[in-house]
Order: structure tokens, then C-alpha cells, then sequence
């Protein structure tokens, strides 16, 4: 799988986190939508498909949560990397075997930008490798 045909969907109300994550993606060879609010994030990955969803917790309207356990229903059998963003979460990235609040992978966003996309790229080349493996 090359970064270049993986989709990110970044779903967050702050317009300048989501700018500077947006091109931190972007410059990594990412192909990268935004939504400003969940309700808009749940429309964009059911019109777009991408294969990774990072929402942030706390939007108005729908908040983090029901965003990304609705996008979960909505994904069928091809379910997206989620990623939960928030200023609650303190500490490094954490990695859960099962979802909690929708979401396997909880993100401080006190984590720098690139760090978030190495993130995502290692569960991306994780994924690949079992599928291959798989094959």
C-alpha cells in the first residue's frame, strides 16, 4: 500500500489544528479531506471512504464519540483506522485491542503533527504486512 492512494479523513472544529494536520498528512504523501464537525465527518467518509478517520473529542453538535462509533457502523466489514484526538488524553499515543469511545487509538493533541502521521503510517504498514502475510 504507498501513502499516496491512502485517504485521511481529519474531523475537527479548530480550523488551525486542522489546517496544520492537514499538512502534515498532505506533505507525506497523503490524500487528505477535512470535516469542521461530525456530522460533516460522518457525510465525508460515507461519500469519500478513507481508509483512516482522526476525529477530535470535543466538536459541537456531534461530538467525537458518537462520530466515530457512527462511522464504524456505517463502514461495514471495511472499517477505517479511527483515532480519537483530544486535549483530555495526556502521556504517548495509546493503542487499545478493542474500541473504546469508538476509536482503538487515543492521541494527545499535544503530539506533534509529524508524530501523528508516523503513527499512522506504522499501523498502516502493520496492517499491510498481515494482510500479506494473510494472502
Amino acid at each position: 500500500m504507498s501513502l499516496a492512494s491512502t485517504t485521511i479523513l481529519l474531523i475537527d472544529d479548530d480550523a488551525f489544528f486542522l489546517k496544520v494536520l492537514s499538512e502534515a498528512f498532505s506533505s507525506s504523501g497523503f490524500t487528505v479531506i477535512t470535516a469542521a464537525d461530525g456530522n460533516e465527518g460522518v457525510k465525508t467518509f460515507m461519500d469519500q471512504h478513507p481508509e483512516v478517520v482522526i476525529c477530535d473529542l470535543i466538536m459541537p453538535g456531534m461530538g467525537g464519540v458518537s462520530t466515530c462509533m457512527t462511522i464504524r457502523k456505517v463502514s461495514g466489514e471495511k472499517e477505517p483506522i479511527i483515532a480519537l484526538l483530544t486535549s483530555m488524553f495526556k502521556g504517548p499515543p495509546r493503542m487499545l485491542e478493542s474500541p473504546e469511545m469508538g476509536a482503538r487509538i487515543h492521541i494527545p493533541k499535544s503530539t506533534h503533527p509529524l508524530n501523528v502521521v508516523i503513527l499512522v503510517e506504522q499501523l498502516l504498514q502493520r496492517i499491510h504486512e498481515g494482510s500479506c502475510r494473510a494472502a
